[in-house]
This record gives structure tokens, sequence and C-alpha cells, in this order.
């Protein structure tokens, strides 16, 4: 489990597949990641979905994101890892829009680099977010990610951004500085 001040990112469990389910057949939240709602009754994606949890991908790790009073309101993960190149992919989705807007969405993603860099010590993390999309690319900006360029994808124009170590580090230890500033007592 990995904590924030807003978020929590925890292992994918059975009892998420509900909302799993919701969110993956939603159009409005599909559209925000370029596919189309999934074609599976309820019975077939549990069916799916507990193959997931029992095998789970060796180059990716799937976490739910929840509140910090337990409410589940989406997903991030890693994939694509590539363990020469020391580097992996990431992407998010908060299927709960009332939780859209209020900060979670950046915790998540700092959270999930956090633990990138940290824990896994990856030297490049990136992502791809279509060019239309500016709120996901107002979260990854906030988390030191920059455009790298633009792929076309499935008929989709995306901006692939990037984060490489250096960066994470400098902007890490900025942030360290600056929660020392202030914790520091003001002088009279």
């Amino acid at each position: 489990m990995l904590k924030g001040n807003k978020v929590i990112l925890r292992k994918k469990r059975w009892e998420d597949v509900t909302k799993d389910y919701r969110w993956n057949t939603s159009e409005t939240l599909t559209r925000l990641d370029a596919s189309e709602p999934i074609p599976l009754s309820f019975s077939e994606y549990a069916t799916v979905y507990k193959d997931q949890l029992d095998n789970p991908d060796s180059k990716g790790q799937r976490f739910a994101i929840d509140t910090l009073e337990g409410k589940h309101i989406g997903n991030c993960a890693y994939y694509n890892l590539d363990w020469m190149r020391r580097e992996a992919e990431i992407g998010i989705m908060l299927g709960e829009s009332d939780q859209w807007d209020q900060g979670c969405g950046t915790e998540a993603v700092s959270i999930l680099t956090d633990y990138l860099f940290s824990k896994i010590r990856l030297t490049r993390v990136y992502l791809h977010t279509l060019e239309w999309n500016s709120r996901a690319q107002r979260c990854f900006t906030k988390c030191g990610f920059m455009p790298q360029g633009l792929r076309r994808r499935r008929g989709y124009n995306f901006i692939h951004m990037d984060l490489d170590r250096v960066t994470w580090e400098r902007l890490t230890s900025q942030d360290d500085q600056s929660k020392d500033e202030q914790e520091l007592p003001s002088q009279v």
C-alpha cells in the first residue's frame, strides 16, 4: 500500500470488479483512453478479471486508487516494463467524476512515479495522453512529465510525455526543501 495525503494506491482485489466493469463500459471514460466500452457481459468480464488477479502481468502492476476513507475512485498502473532500459509506461483513470479536479489524480501519479523511481529503480517513466485531454496533461505536467512529441495510434493523436530519474530527483529534492522551509518556525 502506498499512501499520500489524499489517496492510497493498493493492490487490485476481487471487490473492485463491479466498479471496474462500470468504468470500462462507460463511453465517457473509455473515450478519455481512446478506447471503446468493453463488449463483455458482467459475467464474462468477471471471468477475465479473476484470471488477471490470479495471473498478474510480469511487465507491470495495476493499483486501485482509494480515498483515505477507503472509497475506490480509480485505477493506475505501470506496464511495458523494460528491465534492460529501466523504463515503464504508466496510465491512470479516475472513474468517479466527483473526484476530478480535486488533486487525487495528480497525487496518484506522483505516488506511482515515486514508487517506480525509488523502489523499482527505473531511469525513465513515460505515458501517452490524448492531444485534446488538457486535464490529463495538466496533471502529468504538475508531476514533472514533459511533452516529447506527438504519436499517432489507432487514428488518434497522443502526446508522448516522459519523466527521467534526474528530473524526478531534482523535483523531489525541491519538494523536500520547500516542506522543510514550511516547517521552520518563524523568527520574532
